[in-house]
């Protein structure tokens, strides 16, 4: 009997994939349990149109990630810290004051643990790599002056 799993299942297969599965294993343990339905016309053109759903809706934030790398590569954000004799910095800027400086000057609430940077204990500049999507990374230059 054709099936499709509407959850991972051990042994079986992943959800959303259409197997051909024993009559008594489907009818007796896979549909009673809510972890497959028959896979009917109806079901696959449902099965179909979700796909494709989550499909447009990758491609779209596919697409705001690309602008916001636009966007952001653009800019530069400007960060005042005090300052030791050598141009020493007292302490680090760090990544969670770069995401802060990001929502104050900016306006742009990105999540610190998507900010990858080496700690900066000089005043100039430098650059931090932001992930915003699994296949966009954005570079963003950062200032660092004294205060």
């Amino acid at each position: 009997m054709k099936v499709i799993l509407l959850e991972d299942v051990k042994n079986v297969g992943k959800k959303d994939q259409t197997i051909n599965a024993s009559d008594g294993y489907a009818k007796n343990y896979l549909i009673p349990k809510k972890l497959a339905v028959e896979a009917t016309d109806a079901n696959i053109k449902k099965l179909d149109r979700k796909k494709a759903d989550e499909a447009a809706k990758a491609a779209e934030e596919l697409e705001k990630a690309k602008k916001l790398c636009a966007e952001i590569e653009a800019k530069t954000i400007d960060i005042k810290v005090k300052v030791g004799g050598n141009g020493k910095l007292f302490g680090a800027v760090t990544n969670k004051e770069i995401s802060a400086a990001l929502k104050e000057q900016f306006d742009l609430d990105i999540d610190k643990k998507k900010i990858t940077v080496e700690p900066i204990k000089n005043v100039g500049s430098s650059e931090a790599v932001i992930k915003l999507h699994p296949q966009v990374s954005a570079k963003l230059k950062i200032s660092v002056s004294e205060q």
